[in-house]
């Protein structure tokens, strides 16, 4: 550029742009700043890279002085197992009363304390009888005086029977008699008939239990009046001894049932809560439906139990195990033994060298402590865990489960198997070595 001198001259003027020697401090620290970080980037991208694609170093001496396999073994053996059919069931009793009252009248004495366990006949409320005896009283009348009608007629046609054996008398006066015994015959018989009426209606003031049970909440109190024909309930009362569990069994399992059925068989029914941990009570099969239900493909079964500790409650909802048989001197194993591939079941076997080999196994029935096989000898050693280092041929080291840790005993703290709530599940018996 140029510049005018006053004189009209032309005189050079300096470039304003800077040489990158004479930059300003700043923008050459930001340079250096990014080439920095794209040394750094580039480090740590080649160590990477060395990382991942550098194969591991193998150890000395091969596959061969790896470090064994750790795991627990189980042994199988000969024992008794149940076969069970469980489901869920409710509580339900034999006999529930409803009880209403079948005279008007006023209320005077609850006789039930609520929740109270009565005996069949015990009396329960108390209704005014005073109208009812005073009616009664009245029938009673009625009958005595026709009884005496009726007495007087028999004495005349006795009387005229004679005076007609003596011809003093005319047949008709004789057929008249007679007739008249008969009509004081019918008299009485009606008679008799309301006396009857009034004592059941003087029987219904004294309301008692008509079975051994437990009664419920109070629902009438003494003063109130109660009417014949109402809908209003004096009181419930349920049997609980004995009492029934009703669940439903899926129908594939009716026919071995039935057949477990003949010969009147009966079968032996366990009751868990609801929590299927603690077993409440034991009893036996009663009766099943007669039909299967279509919308959900289940046959109805009814248990009858003792009920002894009124640990069962109307309406409670319970599991209930079905033992359908027994299966005597069956190979049993450790359920947590046995494995699947998707086409068969099979065990780790551990050999005498601590080397494991895969044998197939066909599971018959199982808890969740043992499994019933075909396949396996007794006296063998399974693996029960670690599984998923085990292969054909790989040695393991076997260590000792705890106490609390050993494989296919787990029992709940009431010593009872827990079982779930599936449609069919089964639980052992005795076993020996």
């Amino acid at each position: 550029m140029v510049n005018d001198n006053p004189d009209g001259s032309a005189t050079p003027r300096e470039d304003v742009t800077a040489s990158s020697d004479t930059a300003p401090p700043a923008s050459r620290w930001r340079r250096k700043r990014v080439w920095i970080a794209a040394a750094a980037i580039l480090v740590v991208g080649l160590l990477l890279l060395h990382r991942f694609t550098t194969p591991p170093p193998k150890p000395a001496g091969g596959r061969g002085q790896q470090q064994n396999t750790a795991i627990t073994v189980g042994q199988s053996r000969t024992g008794d197992i149940g076969v069970y059919v469980s489901a869920l069931g409710t509580v339900t009793p034999i006999y529930t009363v409803t009880v209403y009252s079948q005279i008007t009248g006023r209320v005077m004495e609850v006789r039930y304390r609520e929740g109270q366990m009565v005996r069949k006949g015990e009396p329960l409320i108390d209704i005014d009888p005073r109208p009812y005896q005073a009616t009664l009283t009245q029938a009673q009348g009625t009958l005595q005086h026709d009884a005496g009608l009726l007495a007087q007629a028999r004495m005349d046609l006795k009387r005229y029977q004679d005076a007609y054996a003596r011809n003093g008398i005319a047949k008709q006066q004789l057929d008249d008699q007679q007739q008249l015994v008969v009509q004081y015959e019918g008299t009485v018989k009606a008679d008799q008939g309301t006396v009857a009426y009034d004592q059941v209606q003087l029987e219904y003031c004294h309301i008692v239990s008509p079975i051994a049970g437990r009664v419920g909440l109070r629902l009438v109190d003494p003063g109130n009046t109660v009417f014949a024909g109402s809908s209003a309930t004096l009181i419930v009362i349920t049997q609980l001894q004995p009492i029934t569990v009703v669940f439903n069994v899926s129908e594939d399992d009716l026919p071995r049932v039935q057949a477990q059925l003949k010969g009147d068989n009966k079968l032996a029914v366990d009751v868990f809560d609801r929590a299927n941990d603690h077993r409440i009570e034991s009893g036996s099969l009663a009766s099943l439906d007669n039909q299967v239900d279509t919308m959900t493909g289940t046959v109805r079964f009814r248990a009858e139990l003792p009920n002894t500790e009124l640990a069962l409650f109307p309406n409670q909802f319970v599991n209930a195990r079905l033992l359908v048989e027994m299966l005597k001197n069956a190979t049993l194993v450790p359920t947590v033994a046995i494995q699947h591939n998707g086409t068969s079941d099979f065990v780790y076997v551990v050999k005498a060298d601590n080397t494991v080999a895969v044998q197939n196994v066909a599971p018959l029935t199982s808890n969740e402590q043992d499994t019933a096989v075909t396949g396996l000898n007794r006296g063998v050693r399974v693996a029960t865990s670690g599984f998923d280092r085990l292969e054909n041929g790989v040695r393991v080291a076997v260590r000792t489960a705890g106490p609390q840790q050993a494989p296919g005993r787990a029992q709940t703290q009431h010593g009872q198997p827990a079982t779930g709530t599936a449609s069919k599940s089964t639980n052992g018996g005795t076993a020996s070595q």
